[in-house]
């Protein structure tokens, strides 16, 4: 069943529009071309590079962090970075996504990132909230009740933050280190024009 199907019908435009927008593996592969994209095409400076890889680098932290907590559909993620916000993983992607577009130095990147992030991120978040919601019930209410989509809510946790982090999860659930080693090759196609 597709992100979609439930939904009344589309026409025109949007009838081609919205299954891209909920489609998962476009906005994961559009975020994967991006990067190095705006890598080749950077023109660093010595700030930005750097202001630029500290905020990649937080963004890929987060995503590792996550990764290693998240059971997809099994279990209701409320601790380490789901103690404080309801998706960390969108929250790293925005992170690189900003951290490669100062680092590149180059105005569209910026406009390129605003577009994916406005065109995936509300109905993705809009989507997994209503199946988070099906799955889970009362749970995911009382959870989703005190935690933010992707501002951080540290007044207020609704989960544990001292659970166990998995690296085996991380790598063989999400492949997130191959992701991380990814973006350290395209970070360094800037650096390498400094």
């Amino acid at each position: 069943m597709g992100r979609t199907d439930s939904m009344p019908e589309a026409h025109g435009l949007n009838k081609f529009i919205r299954p891209l927008r909920y489609h998962e593996a476009s906005r994961q592969w559009f975020a994967i071309l991006f990067v190095p994209l705006v890598s080749y095409f950077g023109q660093p400076n010595r700030e930005l590079l750097i202001a630029g890889s500290i905020v990649a680098i937080i963004g890929a932290l987060i995503r590792l962090w996550a990764s290693g907590h998240v059971k997809k559909n099994k279990v209701l993620a409320t601790d380490g970075p789901y103690a404080y916000v309801r998706h960390p993983l969108y929250v790293g992607n925005i992170l690189i996504l900003l951290g490669f577009s100062m680092a590149a130095n180059i105005w569209w990147a910026y406009a390129l990132m605003v577009f994916l992030i406005l065109f995936y991120y509300p109905p993705a978040i809009a989507y997994e909230d209503a199946k988070l919601d099906r799955l889970f019930g009362e749970e995911w209410q009382n959870w989703s009740r005190n935690i933010h989509a992707l501002i951080p809510t540290f007044a207020r946790r609704a989960g544990s933050t001292s659970s166990e982090w998995s690296f085996k999860q991380s790598l063989f659930k999400n492949g997130e280190p191959v992701i991380v080693l990814y973006l350290i090759g395209c970070m360094y196609l800037l650096i390498a024009k400094l």
